[in-house]
């Protein structure tokens, strides 16, 4: 049985529509109380730590969670505006049975959703999320009613977390001038606390969050304005976070984008030439997903480096990452994780590492990440009404062949299915431009043709 409301990032929507309406969200928080008592120590009230990103929405969202859990005689203790990674935190680092993060990340404002990590500090495996989804559905069909339970934000659990950020960080960064995006979002306050107190000289962008202009063109999926201004103020770097935090995209003096791949080939080449990238089977290797480009995977085999391949998902990652000791891993889209240092992808550590190289090099960004050249690549958003198995769209089918055959080995093509939104991705990687909106076009042409999609 597969799940239906957990997706690749925990259960996501329009806030007040299904599965984000009172009664969905209550009854969320009611299952997972329930599995809280099933995991927490003998004789003991269980906590959940509960923090929520900067949309006008997360409020009621996390009261009814609270509601849920308190229904199970399980406790909420409420870190208000928090990044995603700084939950996961906090979970680990505390007695805290489970934690929860009100959040859609880079989606826009009216969405939200719910991500729930256990007290490993890691999103909880699919099986356990179907086992959730098995008792919310129940408790639905029994008609529980929501109810929400107010809490007070306690101030000092995101400041355990800022602590913890600083104590990574081998240095100072006095004088060195960053331009910080912080989307609106959950970055907004914590991200240029952190890297004042480091020194930095900062410019600050898209930090006066009120609820409605989270990511809205700004953050991580929206780069344009910091390139520019990093350009103008002659900043040595430039950070954009997502609406909660756990994404972060580069620039470097020059403008140009230091995407997930970049970072991690940069950080892939610090730490095998410091004897820190090997996994447990003694080969330097790096995880990444199936979106990261052909060009990242040929700049990491020239230095000696293997990549392993994952479903899109930093959960994916993550779980192969474990599963073969690997240090670093990560998405093109910023998600990155280091495992030395956290559970889950997280922007503002992803920022520090990245200012750690280049303070502990001498070398700018634009250096560091020298010999990547990205091949060029077309990703197109269809929006579809339902999920056929993609193995019975017999024309699409054959335009994949067909790309496939014309691309060899110097292309890649890549369809599949959200994880957290109703769209077909298809993306489509080549040596030219031409090639690849040739047959980017023909396969989206297929797909409406056979599935209607818009």
């Amino acid at each position: 049985m597969s799940r239906q409301l957990f997706g690749t990032d925990g259960i996501r929507g329009v806030a007040g529509k299904a599965p984000l309406d009172p009664r969905t969200v209550h009854a969320t928080g009611a299952a997972l109380g329930a599995w809280c008592r099933s995991h927490a120590p003998a004789g003991e009230t269980p906590e959940v730590v509960v923090g929520m990103d900067t949309r006008e929405s997360g409020s009621w969202i996390a009261e009814q969670v609270a509601g849920g859990l308190a229904r199970e005689g399980v406790r909420a203790r409420f870190a208000g505006v928090i990044t995603t990674p700084g939950v996961a935190y906090l979970t680990k680092n505390d007695t805290f049975v489970a934690g929860v993060m009100i959040s859609a990340s880079h989606n826009p404002f009216q969405d939200n959703g719910i991500k729930i990590a256990g007290h490993s500090g890691y999103k909880l495996p699919d099986s356990e999320e179907l086992e959730i989804e098995k008792v919310i559905f129940r408790l639905l069909t029994e008609g529980i009613e929501a109810t929400r339970r107010v809490m007070e934000v306690e101030a000092r659990l995101d400041a355990r977390y800022l602590e913890y950020l600083l104590s990574t960080f081998p240095g100072r960064l006095d004088g060195m001038k960053i331009v910080l995006d912080c989307g609106n979002g959950a970055a907004s306050r914590l991200g240029p606390e952190a890297l004042e107190r480091l020194g930095a000289h900062l410019v600050v962008t898209n930090a006066e969050p009120n609820g409605r202009n989270i990511n809205l063109e700004c953050g991580a999926t929206h780069v344009d304005k910091l390139r520019a201004r990093v350009v103008a103020e002659r900043a040595a770097a430039g950070f954009a976070f997502d609406g909660d935090a756990d994404r972060c995209i580069a620039v470097s003096a020059s403008g140009a984008i230091v995407d997930g791949d970049a970072v991690l080939l940069m950080m892939a080449r610090y730490l095998h030439a410091r004897g820190r990238l090997h996994a447990k089977d003694g080969s330097p290797v790096v995880v990444a997903t199936v979106m990261s480009n052909l060009g990242f995977q040929r700049a990491l085999e020239r230095d000696g480096i293997g990549l392993i391949r994952t479903a899109v998902g930093d959960k994916y990652v993550l779980e192969e990452m474990v599963k073969r000791g690997a240090p670093i891993g990560g998405e093109q889209s910023g998600h990155l994780i280091f495992m030395e240092q956290a559970t889950t992808g997280d922007g503002l550590l992803t920022a520090l590492r990245v200012l750690e190289v280049m303070q502990q090099t001498g070398k700018p960004l634009d250096e560091l990440t020298e010999g990547f050249h990205s091949y060029p690549q077309k990703l197109v958003n269809l929006r579809v009404k339902e999920r056929r198995p993609l193995a019975d769209l017999v024309a699409v089918n054959a335009a994949i062949e067909a790309a496939e055959q014309s691309l060899g080995s110097d292309g890649r093509v890549l369809v599949r299915f959200s994880g957290t939104e109703p769209l077909l991705r298809v993306m489509v990687e080549g040596p030219t431009n031409e090639s690849v909106e040739n047959h980017c076009a023909l396969i989206a042409g297929a797909i409406r043709s056979e599935l209607g999609a818009s």
